[in-house]
């Protein structure tokens, strides 16, 4: 696998358990707002419900920075609702949960294990024009923090926004930035 910054997402349609109804979401409806693309090994499981609780728990925190968050196993869309109908953890997520059964947006990503037909733990956060940004992925095991991928969508924001301007590291909203120039090197 290549480097995946600034390539921009293909062409999709799959489907999703989104506030108690199922839905259609293609590539369209990613675009013109920050996208964070969060893929899991599987519904039922035992990592995956602590991430995805986590990540509700952050989610108006994320809706404010003017970011989606789109989970994807490769479970289907009935499957999620049924996991919701199930778990209190996974009811109050708000976010579309979308299903790739045929392991197609695992692929674009490419986060599939193909021998386990499951998706790693990859992260993508994707730019209003469909762009990745910043990414990572993690082996089955190792769960995510969603807190820390917020600070990265604040981050990927306001680099764009103030392309003069670079965040620091543990860099928050707020807080001083750099300005790169001969000035600065070696003085950190």
């Amino acid at each position: 696998m290549g480097n995946l910054i600034n390539r921009t997402i293909g062409e999709f349609k799959v489907q999703a358990f989104y506030q108690g109804k199922f839905m259609d979401v293609t590539r369209e409806d990613t675009l013109g707002h920050w996208s964070v693309f969060f893929f899991y090994p599987a519904d039922f499981t035992f990592v995956c419900p602590t991430e995805l609780g986590d990540l509700a728990d952050f989610y108006e925190e994320f809706k404010e920075a003017g970011c989606e968050i789109y989970s994807v196993s490769e479970d289907t869309h009935f499957v999620h609702k049924a996991w919701a109908d199930a778990s209190d953890t996974i009811k109050k997520i708000q976010y579309p949960m979308l299903g790739d059964p045929a392991g197609k947006l695992a692929r674009e990503f490419g986060v599939l294990d193909e021998e386990e037909g499951q998706a790693f733990r990859g992260t993508f956060i994707l730019n209003p024009e469909g762009r990745i940004k910043a990414y990572e992925i993690h082996d089955m095991g190792i769960g995510r923090n969603a807190q820390e991928l917020l600070r990265k969508v604040q981050a990927a924001r306001f680099v764009e926004e103030h392309g003069d301007q670079v965040c620091p590291a543990k860099w928050k909203p707020g807080e001083e930035t750099l300005t790169p120039s001969l000035d600065l090197v070696g003085m950190l």
